[in-house]
């Protein structure tokens, strides 16, 4: 697909290694995303620069060395939705009636392992809350820990780098050892 052709957005599949214990959801991925076929592309999205800091997974390395490092350290990343309608790369102009969320409750039953869900932003909390949290059976909202974490965009300037990165740093407490 063309992002530029269309509006109506697609998540990639889900990025989970097999002893997966946290999961990264963002909203659905930008048109840079989309043009280079990988999560978080845009070059100051924070994302990788985060990685790299808290798991020498960073932007410096291929993407799918990026990937393998971050499986490694029980690391997994997808999206809230499946697909959505959205003009241009901003969350903030996705389509609320066109939402459609990814299957986020049968991923954390295949993958046991799984103790923390870690969202990628506002709108990415927002739509875990309304969409995959009331589908989640007692089970699983006791085992897994929801963190909302400050988004990586560059278009979250209100809240520091550094403010940012603190946050994130809760990840080292469910990753694997280095």
């Amino acid at each position: 697909m063309s992002p530029d052709a269309s509006h109506h957005v697609k998540s990639f599949p889900p990025q989970v290694g097999e002893d997966c214990r946290v999961l990264v959801l963002g909203t659905v991925p930008s048109l840079r995303s989309l043009e280079l076929q990988q999560s978080y592309a845009h070059n100051q999205n924070l994302f990788w620069t985060f990685m790299g800091e808290l798991f020498d997974a960073g932007r410096e390395l291929p993407y799918a060395q990026r990937i393998a490092r971050l499986h490694a350290r029980g690391i997994g990343i997808w999206d809230v939705y499946e697909q959505v309608e959205r003009p241009g790369s901003l969350d903030s102009s996705i389509v609320k009636a066109s939402e459609v969320p990814n299957a986020i409750p049968q991923l954390l039953v295949r993958y046991p392992t799984i103790r923390a869900i870690a969202l990628n932003g506002g709108k990415a909390a927002e739509g875990f809350r309304r969409h995959i949290e009331p589908q989640l059976q007692p089970a699983l909202r006791e085992r897994v820990d929801v963190l909302a974490l400050p988004s990586t965009s560059p278009a979250n300037a209100s809240v520091s780098r550094a403010a940012k990165f603190e946050r994130w740093s809760v990840l080292r407490r469910y990753a694997k050892s280095g």
